[in-house]
């Protein structure tokens, strides 16, 4: 499969939030019960606002996923740290399209001088914490019961990636 991989801009607006409803609406990847409007994709702009973001498209211009880093906390000691998301379209899972964006997420943060990633995953999303751990994420906490969805309640587990940026200094 075919694509390249940019930065999310305001045209693609329709192609995210039609992706994330797909998984509000058929998993426990997206937290939402509810489909969100349209207008929700000025949401990730805003929390993504000097990250690197990236969005997945085929020849086509069809949206195929899509990534984001956001800041894990506003506080100045915490700055090293981001939090990671993605999605991809679900017929394109298994494509390489995830470690793809992946990899270049993590090249953009290390660019950034980010240090450690993180990922909330719902620990009813085992594919997401399988494809996390086979590419280096940890377990490094776990939050118990604090979802519930669709009558489900579920754990929030945190997954991390140390990029081995931090300069110690003493």
């Amino acid at each position: 499969m075919k694509y390249d991989l940019f930065p999310i801009s305001p045209e693609d607006r329709e192609g995210i939030i039609d992706i994330f409803n797909y998984y509000i609406e058929n998993s426990f990847a997206a937290y939402p019960e509810r489909r969100v409007p349209y207008e929700f994709f000025d949401l990730f702009l805003q929390s993504t606002a000097g990250y690197p973001t990236a969005i997945a498209k085929n020849k086509s211009k069809t949206v195929l996923g899509f990534g984001m880093l956001r800041p894990y906390s506003p506080m100045p000691t915490l700055e090293g740290t981001a939090e990671i998301t993605y999605f991809i379209r679900s017929d394109c899972i298994g494509k390489g399209i995830g470690s793809t964006m992946l990899e270049y997420l993590l090249g953009r943060a290390r660019e950034k001088g980010l240090h450690c990633i993180l990922a909330s995953i719902s620990s009813l999303n085992e594919g997401s914490i399988r494809f996390h751990s086979q590419r280096g994420f940890s377990e490094c906490g776990r939050f118990r019961e604090v979802g519930k969805k669709y009558g489900n309640l579920f754990d929030i587990v945190w997954m991390q990636k140390l990029l081995g940026l931090l300069e110690i200094r003493v």
